[in-house]
């Protein structure tokens, strides 16, 4: 009697990874990277905090902990974005399962290292500055644990359902929670604590990337299909046969680019909260810039003598000021600019230059005093940032001084540590190792009807690949998630192979709910910690 034949069960990634090695060759070079890295992290953290000498280990603990969470938080970004990056190579054959994920946590790696921090500090920049000044006290620690934890929660929640959300977009909401309940606790109106002009930058970044993706991805689709006339682009793989070589090499040539680009972009949003915490644990180490030396030093104080100059033909003589740093924190805060501005503006520029020539280099300042002249370098960097909007009319050449300015003052104070990015480059390789599976399905089997061809493979990582470089040139977090998905979809599209209309459906609406979400969990999660730190 023959024996009946079982049909496959469970998905088509389960039987490819069936029929495939189990990948221990890349396991082990991820597995010298990681113990590699872990040595250069303990190595160089051991060799900052060597001079700093605390009356009690709770800072040390406390940076311990804080960085466990903000590296937790990348590791659950791996699950969600990189796995991204590897679903077109898989469901066109283009590479096999485990050798796909180590590859695209080696190119996340390499983008993360040579990011610029632009996204970085952007993410930062929508914080309530009162908050970002104290980060050294409870109220500061409280908001970097509420956005980490909030994000982390969200973000599993919505793997663990297998759905695409993305860590961008859960972590502005999350910021927005603490700006809203941070000015609810202090009785004043919640809108007044998130700088809402910076959130509609990076929230329009969020919204058009998708739309970018759909849009592009069905567009190069067709594209390719009116140029080039090879039928095998245009057919769902057959059995597990690898694609046409160079069909092949232009998959992974565009998932190396989606790897690379999600690392550069994706890996800076735990960067800047991380440098948070690494200032309001041990300011000694990392509050300033100590590479910048004396030289540096002595053309800062150069262009200070001329900044304030400059500032000088925009302030009114019948001006004074008692405190400036109350005075340019309630301009950053509040966009409300008064005479007052621009006098507590030069006599902050006067007190940063006297400070930095009087030390010779920004590493030899007081380990008491390192906070006090970052937050007043912030400051004035923060107000220079937004004068041309909100202050008086600046003519261009004064516009040029004050830019020239600024990028000394960003130097200083705007700065990520090699370790860092090693840091958060392994994490999310980490977390791309052990979660990617859910995600990668969704994207390879849940958007179209049929099966992944081999030009919509290529569209949609083309257009993603593209998309978030650009993004990343202007220093805007996008979504590799959506631009990603979406760039499927529109392939799908495009080619009328039929969407499931369902799963854009919980896309869709996991979209609309993480920003709500992750500002609730985030608002609440704040008000908490801060009651337990008084």
């Amino acid at each position: 009697m023959a024996t009946p034949v079982i049909p496959p069960t469970g998905s088509l990634l389960d039987q490819k990874m069936g029929k495939s090695s189990p990948g221990k060759i890349g396991g082990i070079i991820f597995g010298i990277l990681l113990i590699g890295g872990l040595g250069y992290i303990a190595n160089r953290l051991y060799s900052d905090l060597l001079p700093v000498h605390e009356s009690s280990v709770f800072p040390f603990i406390l940076l311990g902990l804080a960085l466990f969470i903000a590296l937790g938080f990348e590791f659950v970004n791996g699950f969600h974005d990189t796995a991204n990056a590897v679903a077109t190579v898989i469901y066109t054959h283009a590479l096999e399962p485990h050798v796909a994920v180590v590859w695209s946590g080696l190119w996340n790696f390499i983008g993360v290292l040579t990011s610029s921090g632009a996204v970085a500090f952007a993410i930062i920049s929508l914080l309530p500055v009162e908050l970002i000044l104290k980060v050294s006290k409870g109220s500061g620690f409280a908001m970097v644990f509420a956005l980490l934890i909030a994000a982390i929660l969200w973000n599993l929640a919505t793997w663990w359902k297998g759905l695409p959300a993305s860590s961008s977009h859960t972590m502005i909401g999350s910021i927005i929670g603490v700006g809203v309940a941070n000015q609810l606790m202090h009785g004043t109106s919640g809108v007044s604590g998130v700088d809402w002009e910076q959130v509609t930058k990076v929230f329009k970044a969020l919204l058009i990337s998708p739309l970018v993706g759909f849009g592009c991805a069905a567009l190069v689709f067709l594209l390719l299909k009116a140029l080039l006339k090879d039928p095998r682009l245009y057919e769902a793989p057959k059995g597990t046969e690898p694609p046409p070589f160079y069909i092949r090499a232009l998959l992974v040539l565009t998932c190396t680019g989606v790897s690379f680009a999600h690392g550069s972009n994706d890996g800076q949003k735990g960067m800047g909260l991380i440098m948070l915490i690494l200032v309001g644990t041990v300011p000694t180490a990392y509050a300033l810039n100590h590479t910048v030396g004396v030289n540096e030093v002595q053309t800062f104080a150069a262009v200070s003598q001329q900044v304030m100059g400059a500032i000088g033909n925009y302030v009114d003589p019948n001006t004074t000021v008692g405190d400036s740093g109350p005075e340019l924190e309630s301009f950053v805060s509040t966009h409300k600019f008064t005479p007052h501005t621009m006098l507590a503006l030069q006599e902050m520029v006067g007190d940063i230059r006297n400070e930095a020539t009087q030390y010779k280099s920004l590493g030899a300042v007081p380990s008491n005093m390192q906070a006090n002249v970052r937050n007043q370098m912030y400051l004035t960097s923060e107000t220079l940032r937004l004068m041309p909007k909100y202050g008086p009319k600046v003519s261009d050449g004064d516009q040029k001084i004050f830019k020239n300015y600024k990028g000394l003052l960003d130097r200083s104070t705007k700065f990520i540590p090699p370790w860092v990015k090693v840091a958060v480059a392994l994490a999310l390789g980490l977390g791309t190792m052990i979660g990617w599976k859910r995600i990668v399905v969704t994207v390879g089997e849940k958007i179209g009807k049929t099966h992944l061809t081999y030009a919509q493979g290529l569209s949609a990582e083309l257009v993603a690949m593209l998309t978030i470089l650009a993004a990343d040139q202007y220093g805007l977090p996008v979504s590799t998630t959506h631009v990603l998905s979406s760039g499927v979809a529109g392939t799908m599209a495009a080619n009328k192979s039929g969407l499931q209309m369902s799963t854009l459906r919980d896309i869709a609406l996991a979209w609309v709910f993480t920003l709500p979400v992750a500002a609730l969990l985030s608002g609440c999660l704040f008000w908490v910690f801060n009651m337990l730190t008084k």
